[in-house]
């Protein structure tokens, strides 16, 4: 075999196709594939209080995201430290501190979890404790010194979220990472309501849809279709106890529901353990909520929870049918 013959045989080397290793613009190729690296997306998280924003961090962290979290002073969770690539605390009213923290780590995308208890913004001198900085301040003003706008829960969230997109950093709702969160509909529990139980639930289902069209609060506490207590700042958990003091034979009922006009980036009505354990102490009997637009954390502790204790849960259409088993 000839020299040349030997070296075609040993070199074998062909032009590489278009798009599988062709010759271009005369270069040859050895058909080695494409590597495509991609960073994991970035996310912020502003946490309030209560289970919900761990739940969120954790769900961001099974999907691959990189979490940078905002904890909210006296609100959140120190272990969201261990759970997020990233943590640090805010202020209620430090918006420009929290832009530049999510904007030094890249997150062009947030979300919000967890409750903020409204009432400590009306305890004495609660605003040094919680000082505004310069971007605060220009978000709160119309709220709090000029009074052109009022201080709705939807207000004040709508301008937060405001703030933060006209520095580029969008939030959606945090059911988008882990919609297993929203409760399906139907009966959740082995207790379901009976004949009374169910003409509560539908007297109480018109009142908490009334009270939310006017952002007072989600839940109303009911009883022989007379209205016990509605929740306005003090929250869920607290209208309960007050109406376990008014109602003190109990056996009443609760409905949480979400707002007509609900923007599902925040404030989506959200219930647990804690709920059942404030109905449990009170008296309450039979719990109804919102399918679809009510966040159930810790779903098998909250069933085995309320099969322990006699609680009914059902989980009803937006039209406030409850849909059979």
């Amino acid at each position: 075999m000839g020299s040349s013959a030997r070296q075609n045989k040993t070199m074998n080397v062909r032009p590489r196709e278009k798009d599988n290793g062709e010759c271009r613009n005369g270069e040859w190729g050895m058909n080695v594939p494409t590597l495509a690296l991609t960073a994991p997306a970035r996310v912020g998280l502003v946490a309030g209080w209560g289970r919900y924003p761990i739940v969120v961090a954790e769900a961001l962290k099974r999907s691959g995201h990189e979490v940078y979290c905002l904890g909210v002073k006296d609100h959140a969770d120190p272990v969201l430290r261990t759970v997020c690539d990233g943590f640090a605390w805010m202020g209620l009213a430090r918006i420009g501190r929290a832009i530049r923290y999510l904007r030094r780590n890249r997150c062009r995308d947030a979300t919000m979890a967890g409750k903020i208890h409204k009432m400590r913004l009306y305890q004495p001198w609660a605003w040094l404790k919680h000082l505004p900085d310069w971007r605060g301040v220009r978000t709160f003003y119309p709220h709090f010194v000029a009074r052109t706008k009022d201080r709705r829960d939807d207000t004040l969230l709508t301008a937060i979220v405001d703030a933060f997109a006209q520095d580029g950093i969008v939030f959606g709702p945090a059911t988008n990472y882990a919609p297993e969160l929203l409760v399906k509909s139907g009966p959740l529990t082995r207790q379901r309501p009976n004949a009374a139980q169910l003409k509560d639930i539908e007297f109480g289902w018109r009142l908490a849809k009334e009270m939310g069209r006017l952002d007072v609060g989600q839940s109303v506490v009911v009883k022989d279709q007379t209205a016990i207590a509605v929740e306005a700042i003090e929250g869920t958990d607290e209208c309960i106890r007050r109406a376990g003091a008014l109602c003190r034979a109990g056996a009443f009922t609760v409905v949480k529901t979400a707002k007509p006009q609900q923007d599902m980036r925040f404030d989506v009505p959200t219930v647990g353990v804690w709920t059942l354990e404030a109905m449990a102490a009170a008296g309450g009997k039979v719990l109804a909520i919102e399918a679809g637009r009510t966040i159930l954390v810790d779903e098998p502790e909250f069933l085995k929870f309320a099969d322990q204790h006699g609680i009914g849960v059902v989980a009803l259409e937006a039209d406030g049918r409850l849909a059979a088993a």
